[in-house]
C-alpha cells in the first residue's frame, strides 16, 4: 500500500522547489509542476493552453478577414443602381466606379469631383488657396496634365476666380462634371462586367452561405 505524504513533507517538498537554485540563462525550467496556473513551466497543460489561445486568435482573425473581403455587402451593391449619389457616399462605390472610368480613361472626372469635394471642407484661407491652385493646376489649366471635360464657359468663370480663391469656386465645375458622370458613365458602368461581376459574386456569396 502507498505510503501517504504527510502535510509536512509536502511542504518540504514545496520549499525545496521554491529555493532550488536559478536556472542559467536561455534553459526551460524543469518540468516539475502538473498543474501550472502562473504560466512559469513548459508542462504540458500550460503548452495545450497557449495552443488553445492561439487557435482562438487565429479562428478570430479569419472571421475578420473573411467579413472583410465580404464588403460590400449584396445589398450595398444593388442600391448603386438605384442611386448614383449613393454609390459616391460609398467608399467602395466610389473604388468600383473609378475602376470602370479607368477603363475608359476618363478616371480624371472622378478625381476632380473628389478634389472639389475636399476643397468644400476648408476653412483655412491659407489651405483653400493652396488646394484651390493645385486643382486647377491638375485640372483646369490648358497646361494641367489631367482631362476634365468641362466647357469653355465654366473654365472662363474659374479663371476669373483665380485672385480670389474660396473653398466654393469649383462648384459649378464640379456639378458639370457630376452631370456628366450621372448620365454619360454611370449607366455604362452598370452594364459593365466591372459592375456586373462584382454582383454575380455577391450573390454567390449569399447563396453559399
Amino acid at each position: 500500500m502507498p505510503r501517504s505524504v504527510s502535510g509536512v513533507e509536502m511542504r518540504k517538498r514545496q520549499a525545496a522547489h521554491i529555493e532550488a537554485p536559478p536556472q542559467a540563462p536561455g534553459q526551460p525550467r524543469p518540468n516539475t509542476c502538473c498543474l501550472c496556473w502562473c504560466g512559469c513551466c513548459k508542462c504540458l497543460w500550460n503548452e495545450d493552453r497557449l495552443e488553445r489561445s492561439e487557435r482562438q486568435t487565429c479562428t478570430k482573425m479569419d472571421s475578420i478577414e473573411a467579413t472583410e473581403e465580404q464588403r460590400p455587402s449584396l445589398e450595398e451593391v444593388l442600391s448603386w443602381a438605384r442611386s448614383f449619389e449613393m454609390m459616391l457616399r460609398s467608399l467602395e462605390g466610389r473604388e468600383v466606379f473609378q475602376e470602370f472610368l479607368r477603363s475608359e480613361y476618363s478616371e480624371d472626372n472622378l478625381l476632380f469631383w473628389l478634389a472639389c469635394e475636399e476643397l468644400k471642407k476648408e476653412t483655412d484661407p491659407t489651405v483653400v488657396e493652396e488646394k484651390a491652385r493645385i486643382i486647377y493646376e491638375d485640372y483646369v489649366s490648358i497646361l494641367s496634365p489631367k482631362e476634365v471635360s468641362l466647357d469653355s464657359r465654366v473654365r472662363e468663370g474659374i479663371n476669373r476666380t483665380l485672385t480670389e480663391p474660396s473653398n466654393l469656386m469649383y462648384e459649378e465645375a464640379q456639378f458639370q462634371i457630376y452631370t456628366l458622370m450621372h448620365r454619360d458613365s454611370f449607366p455604362r458602368f452598370l452594364n459593365s462586367s466591372v459592375y456586373r461581376d462584382l454582383l454575380a459574386n455577391r450573390r454567390r456569396t449569399c447563396l453559399d452561405t
